[in-house]
């Protein structure tokens, strides 16, 4: 499973959908398409990186060799990237957009709403399907992380264009307005409570290179201290 890469979690959510009302989720997602204030519980959860529902039908699976699939359902894919735990995630869309969540699952097959919490989550747990790679270029910072650190690269090169033609009383002034706004991505964002398992097993693999490399260049540098001519 590489559901988990840093800070980040990928989750892929493919639930049944009744074809006789699945009409009525794509015009639910054209509405929220149009009317993104509708969504403003989902848009100020900055813990969400990225998430999508689409509708699948049952002539748009791909036949990778196994043959036609045969089924009477359509389906809505669930995608999404997010910070912290799987826990959290759920939590936090079932109290910022509950209503909204049992909008976009209003076909799914068996689908028990988003309140109470229990059942949701054992819905989603069922249907959920794991992740076989997960790729997270930035492991160590979440999308906070990477919005304040663009940030402070903004302040830095205002402050690196006027460095050559300001007083040093404005520059000095500049710096102090711009270290205000930059704190927040000063410090080392690290990775999260959230282990990756495929990290923890990359970490394993390679320890023994790592040691052997080390104890090449210890020798390295004996060896050339040995072969160094006295003063």
């Amino acid at each position: 499973m590489s559901n988990i890469a840093g800070k980040a979690y990928a989750m892929n959510v493919v639930t049944p959908s009744n074809p006789k009302v699945t009409w009525i989720n794509r015009l639910l997602f054209m509405a929220s398409r149009g009317l993104p204030s509708n969504l403003l519980g989902l848009l100020g959860l900055s813990l969400i990186h990225f998430a999508r529902w689409v509708i699948i039908k049952p002539g748009d699976w791909p036949n990778l060799g196994q043959g036609q699939e045969r089924l009477k359902n359509d389906y809505v894919l669930f995608c999404s990237n997010f910070n912290g735990t799987w826990d959290q995630y759920i939590d936090a869309f079932s109290d910022g957009i509950p209503s909204g969540l049992d909008l976009f699952w209003y076909s799914s097959i068996k689908y028990p709403k988003s309140i109470p919490i229990t059942p949701f989550k054992d819905y989603i747990t069922f249907n959920q399907v794991n992740t076989d790679y997960y790729y997270n270029a930035t492991p160590g910072s979440a999308q906070r992380d990477v919005k304040t650190s663009l940030l402070v690269y903004d302040q830095v090169l205002k402050l690196a264009e006027m460095h050559g033609s300001a007083t040093p009383e404005a520059f000095a002034a500049a710096y102090e307005k711009a270290a205000l706004k930059m704190q927040a991505g000063l410090g080392d964002p690290g990775f999260g409570p959230v282990a990756s398992l495929d990290t923890e097993r990359a970490e394993v693999n390679r320890r023994d290179y790592i040691e052997a490399a080390q104890m090449a260049y210890a020798s390295r540098r004996a060896t050339a201290g040995k072969e160094q001519p006295d003063a």
